[in-house]
């Protein structure tokens, strides 16, 4: 099974949704019941087991059924697990692998469902030494008493801080789980300087109930399954 670097990006299924917003290491899932979706997940769970979330951008009610305009950054996951119903639908579970950007959607008459050229997302990296601050203010949103590790969630997140993941990929699971705004984490799935995307995701989940107040690195600063 594909990860990361190892995922041809050739040619991608995408899977355009109005809500969702899939980052890398999430997991998703996913009940499909449209012909064409269903079409992509038997071609998938055959083939590379690849698919691209997308985010559908504001006005795709009027051409749904078509090609309505999507955000050009995707997350790229893979499918975990999947069950196939009796009616021909389909559940599955798809994790995050990578972002991507999309370089251009490629003419397919011999598939139902939209295909696209990506590339991985360019981005500025930032050194596990260098995010030590942001790393303890994340032990610190999730570790303080009626914190958001007493949601829901909460308390797998405080075992998570303990870990040896690395800090954006905590940031981003945590985007992922605990932010609502689908705007806001399109923002920051398509932002490469991790951390500044690590910084401001930490800024959001200070502003949500239950947060302990803004960390000293930031007082400067601005401030069910999925249905297809």
């Amino acid at each position: 099974m594909p990860v990361g670097d190892d995922v041809d990006l050739a040619a991608v299924a995408l899977f355009p949704l109005p809500s969702v917003v899939l980052f890398p290491r999430a997991v998703l899932p996913l009940h499909i019941f449209e012909e064409r979706y269903k079409a992509m997940t038997a071609d998938a769970v055959v083939g590379d087991r690849v698919i691209a979330m997308a985010l559908l951008r504001p006005g795709w009610e009027k051409s749904y059924y078509g090609k309505p305009e999507i955000e050009r950054v995707v997350c790229v996951g893979q499918i975990l697990s999947h069950e196939r119903l009796p009616d021909g639908k389909y559940n599955f579970l798809l994790q995050g692998i990578l972002r991507a950007s999309i370089v251009r959607e490629l003419p397919r008459d011999d598939v139902p469902y939209r295909v696209a050229e990506l590339r991985p997302l360019e981005q500025v990296p930032a050194m596990e030494i260098d995010l030590e601050p942001e790393r303890r203010a994340l032990t610190e949103l999730f570790e303080a008493p009626q914190g958001l590790g007493s949601s829901g969630g909460g308390k797998q997140f405080q075992q998570i801080v303990r870990s040896h993941l690395a800090t954006p990929d905590i940031a981003d699971l945590a985007a992922f789980t605990f932010l609502e705004d689908v705007n806001l984490k399109q923002s920051l799935l398509a932002d490469g300087d991790v951390r500044g995307r690590v910084q401001r995701t930490i800024e959001a989940l200070k502003s949500l109930p239950g947060s302990p107040s803004k960390p000293e690195f930031l007082a400067s600063g601005p401030g069910d399954p999925r249905m297809n």
